[in-house]
């Protein structure tokens, strides 16, 4: 692991020493994961060659970990042997993320160089909507039939389930693949090798159809704590499953998307430090134009009041404290809706619930930054106490209408 800088540090030594063998013998008792963080830090040809010696197994493994960008220098770099023992390796789901981000040229190449099974499962995945069920399953698990004895189970088990994403839940299907119920690797332990998987099997299966939105998955996962998930198609077919590895990443990538929404910019799938600036400017560079046009419609306001400003120049001194105050107060609203909407506690029809709740949030907070303020205001300014006494009504009003405004500005449709 690299917990400690040291061990990267070593090993990136080893690799410009050249000295292969004693950097294979460090890295075959690594995770893949581990692995890959230090393929990422090396050039184009140390690249391939560190990434060759690897065990075939292991090689599959930590190809799956790596960013694309190394992932299609590697394709590149490699011959049709090896690529195509590597797809026919690599779990589904990992192979169809891959696809989806190289360039059309390259996946040909790949597909060609897949064995018809893989190419067939990979096409239809990738024929899937975005953001379905059916766009971030796979096709590796274990399928059991219900006439089957616990012991046929076990073998069953032991000789298919090498290259399953996971052995621990079972899914009991009929001849025609329609899903019947699941078992788990607990239930059949506990179970004499004699019992028949129909008599043990829980036959209330919780599951999702290949055209349910990720988010929903992501939920059914939160409110079941679940491991996986089967997805089946209109016909109740057994299809594929979702891990809950898949699940933690999509429940990541929407967080990042609701975090960049709720900061005015465009959503953005790749990672910060490689997406070009330029792209980074047109994600922002429309919610700014939005943002400072829109600030002019204060500034006409305040231009109304220019007489009396002019005649109480005191009052100019408050407006930054009174515009800020109302924008964290939107901050927080906003911040707390958003964070109901991600983990599936709102929905866009509990709107009206929603407001008259942030309304009267929003006259609590306001009498006590009133109250405050008055007190405060009273000292530093005797006998002004119109001038106080405007402030504060204007605090007050403005943490009350705030937070309405906070709540329809995310009240749409998510993508």
């Amino acid at each position: 692991m690299f917990d400690e800088e040291l061990d990267l540090e070593e090993l990136l030594d080893l690799a410009e020493k050249k000295q292969y063998l004693k950097l294979k013998e460090r890295l075959v008792d690594l995770n893949e994961v581990d692995i890959a963080l230090f393929i990422e830090e090396l050039d184009s040809e140390k690249t391939v060659v560190v990434f060759r010696m690897l065990p075939k197994e292991l090689a599959t493994d930590v190809f799956a970990c790596l960013p694309v960008e190394k992932q299609q220098h590697i394709i590149n770099s490699i011959t049709d042997r090896e690529l195509n023992f590597i797809m026919d390796d690599l779990f589904v789901d990992d192979a169809v993320d891959m696809l989806e981000e190289l360039p059309a040229t390259i996946v040909k190449r790949v597909l060609q160089n897949a064995s018809p099974d893989t190419r067939k499962l990979i096409n239809q995945f990738l024929k899937y909507p975005e953001n379905s069920a059916g766009s971030i399953m796979t096709a590796e698990y274990v399928g059991l039939k219900k006439r089957m004895t616990v012991e046929q189970a076990f073998a069953y088990i032991r000789k298919h389930g090498v290259d399953k994403e996971t052995i621990y839940t079972c899914y009991v299907m009929d001849d025609k693949r329609h899903l019947e119920g699941v078992v788990t690797v607990k239930d059949l332990l506990m179970n004499p090798y004699e019992t028949v998987i129909g008599e043990i099997m829980d036959t209330r299966v919780i599951k999702a159809v290949t055209t349910e939105d990720r988010e929903e998955v992501v939920d059914t996962f939160n409110k079941y704590d679940l491991l996986s998930l089967p997805v089946v198609d209109q016909e109740d077919r057994l299809v594929g499953i979702i891990t809950v590895d898949d699940a933690v990443d999509v429940m990541e990538q929407e967080a990042t998307e609701d975090f960049e929404k709720m900061a005015a910019m465009l959503p953005s799938e790749r990672p910060y430090l490689k997406t070009s600036v330029l792209q980074l400017a047109k994600n922002r560079i429309l919610w700014l134009l939005i943002l400072m046009l829109s600030s002019t419609i204060t500034g006409s306001i305040l231009a109304e009041y220019e007489a009396a400003f002019a005649a109480v120049p005191l009052l100019v001194t408050f407006i930054p404290m009174l515009m800020s105050t109302g924008g964290n107060s939107g901050s927080q609203s906003s911040t707390m809706i958003i964070r109901g909407m991600s983990v599936g506690e709102i929905e866009p029809s509990d709107i009206l619930k929603v407001i008259w709740k942030e309304v009267r949030v929003g006259v609590i907070c306001g009498l006590c930054l009133a109250v405050v303020n008055y007190v405060r205001l009273i000292i530093i300014y005797p006998g002004r106490e119109m001038i106080c006494l405007t402030v504060v009504l204007s605090i007050f009003l403005s943490l009350s209408s705030r937070k309405p405004s906070a709540v329809r500005c995310r009240s749409g449709p998510r993508s």
